[in-house]
């Protein structure tokens, strides 16, 4: 069985079914069950999503992107701090950076004064932290690849000029 082939139809449709990925992938259901399972025990796959739009859902949500400056330790660089970044259930994403921050972290709370409070109550002590710099998130427009509240085409308001 093709794995790539299996992650590509599990990443357009998370909640295909073995029944339609055995279809698809001309293999029986046992085969990408056992695939699946396999896939999943070495983490390849880690986890399915589900893609809200906070604005639509009436729930009190708020997204905030925070830049982290940090200094690496000697002999773990900056993976002790991540992992002491990681541990808060606020933190939804965590990724190293190139540039001027060192990490970026995505946030989740119902409020930006929770938001606030995490980071000056938790993210900013965590020793290795030199800084932070929180953006909150306005209005999202595409999230995975799936776009919100978009206009599906737009229209081109320009002139035709002929010669």
């Amino acid at each position: 069985m093709d794995a790539n082939k299996l992650i590509e139809l599990l990443v357009d449709d998370p909640r295909a079914t073995v029944t339609d990925l055995a279809d698809i992938l001309n293999d029986t259901e046992e085969n990408v069950d056992q695939e699946i399972k396999r896939l999943e025990n070495e983490k390849v796959i880690c986890g399915f999503h589900t893609v809200i739009n906070w604005d639509k859902a009436n729930k009190d949500h708020v997204d905030a992107i925070i830049g982290v400056k940090a200094c690496s330790q000697r002999g773990f660089g900056y993976d002790k701090v991540a992992e002491k970044i990681a541990r808060f259930p606020e933190v939804s994403s965590l990724y190293l950076m190139s540039g001027g921050y060192e990490f970026f972290v995505n946030v989740n709370a119902k409020t930006m004064r929770e938001v606030a409070d995490f980071v000056g109550e938790k993210l900013a002590p965590i020793e290795g932290v030199s800084g932070t710099m929180t953006m909150f998130v306005l209005k999202k427009y595409k999230v995975h690849g799936i776009a919100f509240d978009m206009e599906s085409e737009v229209e081109d308001d320009r002139q035709i000029v002929s010669a």
